[in-house]
């Protein structure tokens, strides 16, 4: 591809506010409500989130879907043996940004990612789909294959291995939290002078509360 290609589009903004009273001093409990609000209003994977990580020798991020939240943290699935995984393992920074350009928001945390414990994982291993936990298996995610048809083999193979049994949840699969030390809301406003409002948590779990400009 030769020369310059602009992307010259703009959404103008400004359907909502983001105010100190609607959000309060607890900014999961505001994440709760927009998350809600986004599944309602029909906003696509509502819960998908890019999720960063430091760990390797450049930065990495990916989407991954949120599976469960509360005051520690995100809770997210998936291989430990996977880029992301690994890159925890290193170094156990992390970050995560939601954007629902419906409702024109964004949440942004950045915090530190542990490992779940192994009765959260099993617990929701246990709720997937047959098909899904098979490929827990079959799936040595983020190595390098040779082709399709050999990772459609494998999964045939580890299909077959379980026929007429339980599935059970493989040692390298689990969940993971991100434990946010920082949280930003943003809402879209005319003119790009947009709502900023962010968090950071004292040792005690209490937040104090920013507006930043736009």
């Amino acid at each position: 591809m030769e020369g310059e290609k602009n992307v010259d589009v703009r959404t103008d903004y400004g359907n909502m506010s983001l105010t100190e009273n609607v959000a309060g001093m607890d900014p999961m409990e505001l994440f709760s409500t927009w998350l809600s609000e986004a599944e309602k209003d029909g906003c696509p994977d509502h819960n998908a989130m890019v999720l960063a990580t430091v760990g390797s020798a450049s930065l990495s991020n990916r989407v991954v879907l949120l599976r469960s939240f509360s005051d520690k943290g995100l809770v997210f699935h998936t291989n430990y043996n996977s880029r992301k995984a690994m890159d925890i393992e290193r170094d156990a920074r992390a970050a995560a940004t939601f954007f629902w350009p419906k409702l024109q928001r964004q949440v942004r945390f950045e915090g530190k990612a542990e490992r779940a414990t192994a009765q959260e994982s099993d617990a929701y291993f246990a709720s997937r789909p047959r098909e899904s936990r098979i490929a827990a298996w079959s799936s040595d995610q983020s190595r390098i294959t040779e082709s399709r048809e050999a990772i459609e083999d494998r999964y045939d193979r580890w299909a077959e291995r379980f026929e007429g049994k339980d599935v059970p949840r493989p040692d390298h699969w689990g969940g993971i939290i991100l434990r946010p030390v920082r949280i930003e809301l943003w809402q879209g406003r005319n003119s790009r002078i947009h709502d900023r409002l962010a968090y950071e948590r004292f040792p005690d779990g209490t937040w104090q509360r920013m507006r930043l400009q736009p």
